[in-house]
């Protein structure tokens, strides 16, 4: 389950991008692309070239859902951590801290590109004016 009040660490898997749940679609701004997409067992977490959108999917039934948005613009600093040569998981860990105190740490498994998400964090952050 993804909950942000908890500063979880999540199992994400890399999904493509038609797999998307089509109600994010309705959530972004003109200009806002989805760059990567990842998933638990039922919830998802969305990178855009703005922010990263969690689905969490609620119930037994999960027709309750939440949707939260973590803008790159209210990141303070983050870090990231690679699989090791010849390690035998292959693990990458995403750990952001916003502003506001909130850290977010995310455990990605199964290739996913840590770097390319990294630079689009990288290329936001350090170009945001104030």
């Amino acid at each position: 389950m993804i909950n942000f009040n908890q500063n979880s660490v999540w199992n994400l898997k890399p999904i493509d991008l038609g797999a998307v749940r089509g109600e994010v679609n309705g959530l972004l701004i003109p200009g806002e692309q989805i760059l990567a997409a990842f998933k638990t067992i039922r919830d998802q977490l969305i990178f855009t070239n703005l922010r990263i959108i969690s689905i969490d999917i609620q119930g037994i039934t999960g027709m309750k859902k939440s949707y939260t948005s973590l803008p790159y613009s209210r990141i303070q600093y983050y870090a990231v951590q690679t699989p090791g040569f010849m390690e035998l998981v292959s693990d990458a860990e995403l750990y952001l801290v916003f502003s506001n105190g909130f850290t977010a740490t995310f455990e990605f498994r199964g290739g996913a590109d840590i770097g390319a998400i990294s630079r689009v964090i990288s290329e936001y952050v350090l170009n945001a004016r104030p």
